[in-house]
Parts: structure tokens; C-alpha cells; sequence
């Protein structure tokens, strides 16, 4: 792929020679007129000129002029990078030329936005661009139909989201016909939020859920004894590895209530997984920081972007486990149809490109994990925002006094403040402190007012409380005379495990040569100084090496868990390659009949082969337990690797068999009778995404880091 990329691109030459060679050309082809800039955009097949004549129409149609900063992120997609460029610098615009070249060389593009919202702002928005030079565009939206999704899909260049078009290719798999799918192959992932979306967001699966089934009972069972154990008595809470254990008067405990003898028998593996479920629930997971209960139902909360992410379900057994806890009606479960991660999701495109402000810190995993390399691209005016050391104070209450009092100190000058926060609980308690100073506060609950006060926030007087600003798709542009007051004022209320969501809410400030000012606020009593041992001396010397070190361990984390899925996705690719032929016509069937049987029976038997791999994942953790030295790892690979999916496709065949053998006159009419019935294929199976859990004892990784920041200290 990589040498293929090469081979559409110009000669290697730098990239100062390539922008001169475009504003070159750029100068000439401004007085063409628009025919003549049609004409050659049709005739062009070099990157530069396609690049260049793109610019010409963006000026034209839209009336931007792209900046020599603009161009070289265009450059960096158009050659299969990741553009890191900062906050208002222009990303969507340009993504364009790039986006352009890629539709020209015949492959569908789809350009991959945060949200329904971006995706179809930005089709709109470009898309007299895309029309001038002859190329077609559409957006897909979640209350879509099936048959404007495939015309949407059959343009040129689709604006989407990831999940869209994941939950709409796992939709393509469970098709009966081919015209009900709606992907044709896929080309070019252009994607916007880069790091949010290949990395933050990589290891959830997107799944595809069929009718429900009884799930909650065991749960509820669990619920009931887990919620009067004590900590240290029953359980006990490991912060740093955000996992918790049963103790030996636990375990006797839960034996007793569940008269189930060993509780680390093989049989009682889904009793053991219900009960830690019960109490991760109760002990790791609090509402209005991880979670909100709205409507009757528990909402996931985004921890990269402080928003309600629709439809995203812990997995199964915890979030059954959490609708326990809360006393709330729970959501339809039911059978796992069909999954892919959004990694793997990537992986099937065979040319993958982005942008993102923050992509830098993350390189090495971009590298290593979609053969990505990252290229930072310069600010278009030197960058003056003023990033002050941290405030470090002993006790949240005493960091959060302090943040009042700078914000009502700040705000009698007339500066505009934005406070980013950590969690929906944060936000409204700070809220609540600040009586007497007009403020707005957006979170997951205020998901509806985002535009309206983000539009605000860069007034003057504006006081802006937030959940984490990642993400949020809008700039915040400064009012009259702000400028003179210092621009706008960032303030932090923790420090993150990753510089890069410190870097997204520091770079809501000082957009395209803007003044403004950062700081972080923070205490030892903070989530990261408790859960990495972190005291005043470490932080003081190097904060920014213990979050190189953290990230690295993230990293590692998320490696050890890609060994999970790859017991599953070669055979899950297989089935789809003989399901697509079956589904195509390449494999021939004796009639109709026997095509539909041979796809419902690959699709049953499949959902029953996942049900069995997420159960043995939900409790195969804890086998190391039992002792004799059994590898979690190793009994995922013996139980949900090839043996058992050769056993499936044994069975797939059997049953095929079976099923033709039973065929007589009623059979047609009944499917004859279904299909007509059949109801909407995008409404055939629920989805949500999956949380994925980390390594339930931690990893080396942690305890290494605790004893290197150990020993700096006494070195230094």
C-alpha cells in the first residue's frame, strides 16, 4: 500500500518547493475563468495541480484563501499522513484538496467527523466546492433510511461517522440480498479527530444486537449481595489498576448466597463475572462522573469529550450490572449479531489519512499500530498564548477555593474564562460556588445548548464552566476588544493521564496569532496524583515525563488487549468472505430457498459462537485465580480459537444440511411470507458500542512506573 501511495505522488521533493510550486501555479490559474478551471480540473492527474486547482475554487466558491499552512496539511493527507494542526487553523477546509485528489483516482472517500451534526455541517459547507469541479457529496445521518444511505455511500465523497459507517457495514453482513447493503468498497478514510477516533475510541467494538433476551436476572441476584459488602471487609480497591477483588470473607460470602460451592469452579464462571461486575459497578463507576441516569436509563459519558455518547453500553454484564445498581428498567440487550472494532473497522480501508490538533504525543501508536506517521504542521501566525506553570495545592478543597477565587478575580477585568472540568460532578459543583457571576455551564447535560455557548464563550464577561472540550467541532472566537484584555483565559481543573487532552483544552485558546493564557489548577488529592503515587517533589521536577511514562503504559494496555480480538477477527473475515459469496451468487445454490437458509444459518450460528467468546471473555480474567498458573491469555486462545471455529463451521455445515433436507412445499411459502413482512434492514438488530474493560490486575507497567518515580525522588 505504502509503495502503491508513492506511486500517485510527484518526485520527492521538499515541501517548501512543492507550496512554491503551487502558489505559482495558484497566481496563473486565479484569472481562469470558471470553464476553463472545470476543463483543467477534469484533465489534471498530478497531485499539485489537482491541489492547486482546488485552492483556486475553495477561493472562488467559498471565498477563503487557503494559507501556505492549509496547503501543507492538504499535502500531508493527500500523501497518507496524520496533519497535526492546531485548533482554528482552518483543518476542515483543509482537508478538502486532499479529500479531492482521493475521489479523483475513482475510490470512495468518506470523511469522518465527530458527530451527525459536523458531518452534515461540513458536506454543506464544502460541498459547492466538490460540485464546481464536478465530484458528488452526501452525509449520512443516524434516522437515515437504508436506500439514502446507499445513495449517500455511491457518492464521490460521504461525510459520516465512524460509527455510522461501522454499524452500517455490520448491517451489510446480516443483508439477504445484496441490494439491501449499502457500503460499496471502501477506499479512503479521511478522518477528522484523528487521535480521537483511531486511538481514544479504537478498542470499542461496534455492536449489532439482536432481539432480547433474559439477561438481567443473575445480574440482579449479584446486585443484591454485592451491595452490602464492605470495603476491606468483602472487596478491596486497587486505584491504580481501577479493579476490584473479592477477599477471602467476600468469596465465602457470595458461595454461601449462591449455595454454589466453589465459587472458582469452572461451572460457576458466570457467577463469579456477574459478582465482580456487581462490584465494579458499586465501587468504580459513580454517577455523574461516568455515567448519567437521564430518562430512565444510564448514559455513558465520553470521558475524552464530557458529552452522552449515544447508544455506548458498558459490556454486557457490566452495564447490566450498573442498571441493577440504579434501579432502572433495563435497556434491550440481547444477542451479539455481529461486531468489529473501529481499529479493525480501519483496517479494511486500504488508505487511511487524518487530522487532528493533537496527534504528535500519540506517534509512536500511530505508527505502530496503522503504519501512520504524523506530520506537525506550523501555525499559520506565531503562537502567544502564555501557558503558566501549574497552581499545585495539598487538597481538592483547597485547589477548588482557589479556582473561585481566580475566576471571580479574572472576571472583574472583563477577560472571558473557560473552566474545563473533569466530570459532569465537578462542573456543577464548581457552578454552584460561583454565586453572583453570570456563567454557562456545558456538559452531558447540555449537549443541546453546545453551539450557542460555545459561540459565547469568547466574550467579553464570559465565564464558561466544562467537561472536556475534545471534539467539540467549534471554534471560540474572540469579541470586540477581548483581544486587549489578554484573549481568552483556560483554566484546568486536573491534569490527564495524556498530554494530548491537556493540549485540546489548553489549544481552545489562542486560535490563528489570538492572545491568551493557560493554567492547571490541581492537588495531590487528584485521580492521577492517587492513582500513580505522584507527591509534590515528582510532579514539581518533571510532570511531563510521568505522563510520557503513562501513556506509554496506555499504550501498552491497549496492544494487550488487541490480543483478544485476534482469536476472532480472521475468522470473522473468512465468514464474511463465504457469506458474500454465498450472498453475491459466486457460490452456487440449487434455488432461492437454499441461498436464504445457507445465510441464516451462517448468521445464527455466528451470533452463537460470539455469545459463547463474550461470555468466556467476561469471566476469563479471573481463571488465574484458581491457580495452577493459568494464563488468561492462553485459556481465550484454547477456548475461542481455531479449534472452536472449526467446530463452528462443522456445525454451520451440519445444520445446512439438516435444513434442506427439511425443505418441502410450505418452506417457500413461509419465507415467501417473511420477506414480505420483512421489516426495515436498518432496524433489524439495536446497536451500541462496547466499553472495553482493561487488564482486571493492572499491568507490570504500573508498578514499574510507581517504582521509577520512587526512585527519581531519592535520587534527586
Amino acid at each position: 500500500m505504502r509503495r502503491f501511495l508513492r506511486s500517485l505522488f510527484p518526485a520527492r521533493i521538499s515541501t517548501e518547493e512543492k507550496i512554491r510550486r503551487i502558489n505559482q501555479r495558484r497566481a496563473d490559474l486565479t484569472r481562469s475563468s470558471d470553464s476553463e478551471l472545470k476543463d483543467i480540473a477534469k484533465q489534471s492527474k498530478d497531485l499539485l495541480e489537482t491541489i492547486v486547482v482546488t485552492a483556486v475554487v475553495v477561493a472562488r466558491v467559498l471565498g477563503l484563501v487557503l494559507f501556505d499552512v492549509q496547503l501543507q496539511g492538504a499535502l500531508a493527507m493527500a500523501e497518507g499522513r496524520i496533519a497535526e494542526m492546531q485548533t482554528g487553523e482552518g483543518k476542515t477546509v483543509a482537508a478538502v484538496p486532499a479529500a479531492v485528489w482521493y475521489a479523483k483516482q475513482g475510490q470512495g472517500v468518506h470523511v469522518m467527523t465527530a458527530n451527525d451534526y459536523l458531518a452534515r455541517r461540513d458536506a454543506e459547507w464544502m460541498g459547492g466546492v466538490y460540485k464546481f469541479l464536478g465530484l458528488s457529496v452526501a452525509c449520512i445521518q443516524q434516522a437515515m433510511a437504508p436506500e439514502d444511505r446507499k445513495r449517500a455511500y455511491a457518492c464521490d465523497l460521504t461525510y459520516t461517522t465512524a460509527n455510522e459507517a461501522g454499524f452500517d457495514y455490520l448491517r451489510d453482513q446480516r443483508a439477504l440480498y445484496p441490494a439491501e447493503q449499502v457500503h460499496r468498497p471502501f477506499g479512503v478514510a479521511l478522518v477528522d479527530e484523528a487521535d480521537s477516533i483511531l486511538i481514544d475510541e479504537a478498542r470499542m467494538p461496534l455492536v449489532l444486537a439482536g432481539e432480547r433476551e433474559d439477561a438481567e436476572t443473575l445480574a440482579h441476584r449479584a446486585d443484591a449481595v454485592a451491595r452490602h459488602f464492605s470495603r476491606s471487609v468483602h472487596y478491596s480497591v486497587d486505584e491504580n489498576a481501577r479493579n476490584v477483588t473479592l477477599t477471602d470473607v467476600g468469596i465465602r460470602a457470595v458461595e454461601e448466597a449462591f449455595r454454589c460451592g466453589n465459587l472458582f469452579d469452572d461451572e460457576n464462571l458466570s457467577i463469579h463475572a456477574a459478582v465482580q461486575d456487581s462490584l465494579h459497578a458499586h465501587a468504580l463507576l459513580h454517577r455523574d462522573v461516568d455515567y448519567l441516569v437521564k430518562n430512565g436509563a444510564i448514559e455513558s459519558i465520553d470521558e475524552f469529550k464530557g458529552r452522552i455518547v449515544q447508544d455506548r453500553r458498558w459490556p454486557a454484564g457490566l452495564h447490566v450490572a450498573l442498571e441493577a445498581k440504579e434501579g432502572v428498567v433495563p435497556k434491550m440487550q440481547g444477542r451479539n449479531l455481529g461486531s468489529v472494532t473501529l481499529q479493525n473497522l480501519f483496517e479494511l480501508y486500504p488508505i487511511v489519512c487524518g487530522m487532528t490538533g493533537t496527534a504528535a504525543t500519540q506517534a509512536e501508536e500511530f505508527r505502530a499500530v496503522y503504519g501512520l506517521d504524523v506530520e506537525v504542521i506550523p501555525t499559520n501566525r506565531p503562537m502567544i498564548r502564555v501557558d503558566q506553570n501549574d497552581a499545585v495545592f495539598p487538597t481538592k478543597l483547597a485547589k477548588e477555593s482557589a479556582v473561585i477565587e481566580e475566576i471571580r478575580s479574572v472576571h472583574s477585568s472583563g477577560q472571558p474564562i473557560l473552566v474545563g472540568t473533569s466530570s459532569v460532578e465537578e462542573s456543577e459543583r464548581l457552578s454552584r460556588r460561583l454565586q453572583g457571576i453570570p456563567h454557562h455551564v456545558l456538559n452531558a447535560r447540555h449537549d443541546d445548548q453546545e453551539a450557542a455557548i460555545v459561540a459565547q464563550a469568547g466574550t467579553r464577561g464570559a465565564v464558561t464552566i466544562s467537561t472536556n472540550m475534545a471534539g467539540r467541532g467549534t471554534d471560540i472566537r474572540l469579541g470586540d476588544g477581548v483581544a486587549e484584555l489578554g484573549g481568552l483565559y483556560v483554566i484546568g481543573t486536573n491534569r490527564y493521564e495524556s498530554r494530548r487532552i491537556d493540549n485540546q483544552l489548553r489549544g481552545r485558546a489562542g486560535r490563528q496569532g489570538d492572545p491568551g493564557r493557560s493554567r492547571f489548577f490541581v492537588s495531590f488529592q487528584d485521580e492521577l496524583m492517587v492513582k500513580y503515587g505522584i507527591d509534590n517533589p515528582i510532579y514539581q521536577h518533571d510532570a511531563a515525563s510521568v505522563q510520557r511514562l503513562i501513556e506509554g503504559q496506555q499504550l501498552d494496555i491497549r496492544l494487550f488487549l488487541s490480543k483478544y480480538e485476534r482469536a476472532t477477527e480472521g475468522r470473522r473475515l473468512a465468514i464474511c468472505q463465504r457469506r458474500q459469496s454465498l450472498l453475491g451468487g459466486e457460490t452456487p445454490c440449487a434455488s432461492e430457498v437454499e441461498r436464504l437458509i445457507s445465510l441464516q444459518t451462517i448468521d445464527d450460528l455466528w451470533s452463537e459462537y460470539l455469545a459463547g467468546l463474550a461470555e468466556l471473555r467476561s469471566g476469563v480474567q479471573w481463571v488465574s485465580l484458581a491457580g495452577g498458573g493459568r494464563d488468561p491469555i492462553q485459556e481465550f486462545y484454547r477456548f475461542g480459537g481455531f479449534d472452536p471455529f472449526r467446530e463452528y463451521v462443522k456445525r454451520v455445515d451440519a445444520l445446512f444440511e439438516d435444513l434442506l433436507l427439511a425443505i418441502d412445499a410450505e418452506i417457500p411459502k413461509r419465507v415467501e411470507g417473511a420477506e414480505a413482512a420483512n421489516i426495515d434492514p436498518s432496524r433489524r438488530g439495536t446497536t451500541w458500542t462496547y466499553i472495553t474493560t482493561d487488564q482486571p490486575f493492572g499491568s507490570w507497567m504500573q508498578s514499574a512506573l510507581r517504582d521509577w518515580l520512587k526512585k527519581k525522588t531519592a535520587v534527586k
